[in-house]
């Protein structure tokens, strides 16, 4: 069934073709309008729920996709790539490879807060996964839309010793060298040069800095100092 608004009619169906998903595919166009509406718009009908479901929905079509293409591959190394895949981060780059933010509705104060939109792509990218799902009970709408980027993204994570993890990576390190846990001591910017440098992190162990870095939020902060550190640590013999 069709939406009662022509417009946004249209706008979906424009998104369905981004997405790569055939025109006649069996979509549940209530829920994707649903999924892409924010709560500022509606305190009641937005994609929060959704975005409950899709959490789920892209943990297992990560999974399903790893055991197919990397059957080989112990558990554990399983469970570290999923957790970079389905992070915010990386949902936020597929949602922004499809200009996913062009679609969602969202008051104006919201699209101001910079600092939450990485949060809010990758919502609403878990959200539209969802809606695919439901349409059809099955990952055959879902998995066109990840794993063609899944394909690219593992070939560079597999390629990196820290499985772009450098926190876990680092805290390895320091426990198995010194019995001891990096800190990280973060600072906030009065005035940034941009969103992007909101946070500064350095990472200490033992009285020495290992490293510094900058993020939109604490948790990007610390693991770009913890990049920086797990490259230099690295290097020692």
């Amino acid at each position: 069934m069709t939406l009662q608004y022509p417009r946004r009619q249209k706008q979906l169906q424009s998104l369905v073709q981004k997405l790569g998903l055939p025109e006649q595919s069996r979509i549940q166009w209530q829920l994707l309008d649903l999924a892409l509406t924010h709560s500022t718009v509606s305190a009641t009908a937005n994609y929060e729920q959704l975005e409950f479901v899709g959490d789920a929905v892209v943990r297992l079509a990560t999974a399903v996709f790893l055991l197919e293409r990397h059957p080989d591959l112990p558990v554990g190394e399983f469970s570290a790539l999923r957790s970079v895949l389905v992070s915010d981060r990386i949902l936020a780059q597929l949602a922004a490879s499809y200009q996913l933010e062009r679609y969602l509705l969202v008051s104006d104060s919201a699209l101001n807060d910079k600092l939450g939109q990485e949060s809010r792509l990758a919502d609403a990218f878990e959200a539209v996964l969802a809606a695919l799902y439901l349409s059809t009970q099955t990952l055959e709408l879902v998995r066109p839309c990840l794993d063609h980027h899944f394909r690219q993204l593992v070939a560079e994570i597999l390629s990196d010793p820290a499985r772009q993890n450098y926190k876990a990576a680092l805290q390895e390190w320091s426990q198995a060298h010194y019995k001891m846990l990096p800190e990280y001591r973060v600072m906030q910017a009065e005035s940034a040069h941009s969103d992007a440098q909101r946070f500064t992190a350095e990472v200490w162990l033992r009285d020495e800095r290992l490293g510094q870095g900058s993020g939109r939020s604490i948790k990007a902060a610390e693991q770009a100092a913890a990049q920086v550190a797990f490259a230099a640590v690295s290097e020692r013999p």
